[in-house]
């Protein structure tokens, strides 16, 4: 497994590379525009996992206030409670787990990105200079790329789908995490605050799109997971 990591860090770190090849070919040779090509191809090719991810979030929103009432009247039951609540998902073809899968297939890639970003070899050091920032191998010298990127973290975490009742824990850990994100993009190079500021900037714009469709588009939560289910 370690070895399959490492091949997977090394590949992003070639591609990395080749892109860079690509900017020296259109005439702006520069590392920070790499990244930001980068981030977005992978953005792109996790969107499928992030839109079945998010559906299934949908979908046991929506059945939330069922849920609550099924645990208010067997709460002495726990028993009793697990069934019914199982009986409840496949009236409407949702399967509770169906999150976790497309994050757990997805956090290898973006743990390899991080780590490929973390120690990458700028082999033109004239071209790792990015906007303010004199290299994105060092640190933001005025803090600007961290700044964003706790901003665009709390943003993200804001806009994003919780179950009822939790909005509350939703806020708090919002500004615990953009907190953490900003302190510790504060401590390593530049090149990976750029990577973040511009996956959470990608990750608003395809939350916007996932609010639009699953949630102002009315769908209810048995459809939403049906159509996943015939997939």
């Amino acid at each position: 497994m370690g070895e399959l990591f490492g091949k997977l860090v090394t590949g992003m770190a070639t591609l990395l590379e080749w892109l860079y090849k690509v900017t020296v070919a259109i005439g702006v040779p520069n590392y920070g525009l790499a990244i930001i090509m980068l981030t977005i191809l992978v953005r792109l090719v996790l969107f499928p996992l992030n839109y079945r991810q998010m559906r299934s979030v949908v979908a046991l929103q929506q059945l939330h206030p069922k849920i609550k009432e099924l645990q208010e009247r067997y709460k002495q039951d726990p028993q009793k409670l697990q069934q019914k609540l199982m009986e409840l998902y496949r009236e409407h073809n949702v399967n509770p787990m169906a999150g976790c899968l497309p994050l757990l297939i997805q956090l290898p890639i973006l743990i390899a990105l991080y780590r490929a970003l973390l120690s990458f070899p700028y082999t033109v050091a004239e071209h790792a200079r990015f906007l303010w920032v004199p290299s994105l191998s060092h640190t933001d010298p005025y803090f600007i790329l961290p700044v964003l990127a706790g901003v665009t973290t709390y943003w993200q975490m804001k806009i994003t789908p919780q179950a009822a009742g939790q909005e509350q824990q939703q806020r708090m850990m919002g500004i615990l995490m953009s907190g953490m994100i900003l302190w510790i993009s504060a401590t390593l190079p530049a090149g990976l605050a750029l990577y973040w500021v511009v996956y959470n900037l990608i990750s608003v714009a395809q939350q916007y799109f996932f609010n639009k469709h699953l949630l102002a588009g009315g769908k209810g939560a048995s459809e939403l997971a049906g159509s996943d289910k015939k997939r």
